[in-house]
């Protein structure tokens, strides 16, 4: 039984990214094709809490305890998402046009480091997702009482108050907190019996096909709203692009000059690489007046993302050492 579970394990993991860019590309085709498809938008965070309670299965939870005494890794983390990454944002914003609206949303996404899907990917690209998971918390609190002053320095005292700490909660409690209980109470089970190692295997199996699922519900729920703004999402499409190459390189550097270990690397690549979108949205949807220009602005930094972590997966790895 193990052996075939195993087995199915390594194939899975083997063509991830092909079946990656399968979900990308129905659910892309779906979003476009499918009358309402887009009311699927209300699973992306039932199938992403889901997704990050597998990944976290696969996270040895009983070691968070040293990975939060890490405070070499937490300062890098901190150093990178909150010094480094918004002063390369400041200059990546300065190449658009000066339409406040489209500047808010890129700013935003870009400012906003990823507490949630980072963890799955970077274990899928064999960093230390310990590691990450652990300073989630900080991450979380720190873009919440950053965000306001970055977008009061960047656009003004209108924009920092459109900031509200809900959407930022409800992602820490329903997307961290509780498939974190939920898997350390697997994991307790499965040290002590039979029946809940065999669970704890059989779910092994699922990361992959979770994840892909979120894929697929993320664009086929985000491409009508693409479609309502297509020129502010095509103006900014390139500043993405361009984040997209640079942050990690960016975050590989701030990590090897903190002479951490190679999987402790990796998470600061994928970290600095991997924005909020999905907890911003919320954020995105409630700018006076500005539907459908900033929703779709963020939601196409979602789309470039994706695609971008299924490079990652095979890069990084490659570009900050060879695996512990």
């Amino acid at each position: 039984m193990e052996a075939c579970v195993e087995q199915v394990r390594s194939v899975l993991e083997e063509h991830q990214v092909a079946i990656y860019l399968g979900a990308i590309a129905i659910g892309a085709l779906a979003g476009l094709g499918v009358p309402r498809v887009s009311a699927l938008g209300a699973a992306i965070n039932p199938a992403l809490a889901f997704m990050l309670f597998v990944t976290f299965l696969q996270v040895p939870l009983a070691e968070l305890g040293s990975a939060m005494r890490n405070t070499r890794f937490l300062g890098v983390l901190l150093a990178t998402n909150f010094i480094l990454m918004p002063a390369a944002t400041a200059l990546l914003v300065q190449l658009l046009p000066d339409e406040p609206m489209l500047r808010l949303a890129v700013l935003f996404v870009l400012l906003t480091p990823c507490v949630d899907y980072v963890v799955t990917f970077t274990h899928l690209g064999r960093g230390d997702a310990r590691l990450l998971l652990a300073a989630t918390p900080a991450l979380l609190l720190v873009q919440m009482a950053l965000l306001p002053l970055y977008l009061h320095l960047l656009l003004g005292s209108d924009a920092s108050g459109l900031v509200r700490p809900e959407p930022f909660l409800h992602a820490f409690l329903w997307l961290i907190a509780v498939p974190l209980l939920l898997a350390a109470g697997v994991q307790l089970v499965a040290a002590r019996t039979a029946t809940g190692e065999r669970a704890l295997t059989a779910l092994g199996l699922l990361p992959v096909p979770a994840t892909a699922l979120v894929l697929f519900l993320v664009l086929a729920a985000v491409m009508p709203q693409i479609g309502e703004a297509a020129g502010a999402a095509l103006t900014a499409a390139p500043i993405y692009l361009a984040y997209a190459i640079v942050a990690p390189v960016l975050g590989w550097i701030a990590a090897r000059s903190g002479r951490l270990a190679p999987g402790a690397m990796r998470a600061v690549a994928f970290s600095a690489a991997t924005r909020n979108s999905l907890v911003i949205l919320p954020l995105a949807f409630a700018v006076p007046g500005g539907v459908p220009l900033v929703p779709a602005v963020v939601v196409t930094q979602t789309m470039i993302e994706l695609v971008s972590e299924l490079v990652y997966v095979r890069w990084i790895p490659i570009m900050a050492g060879s695996p512990n």
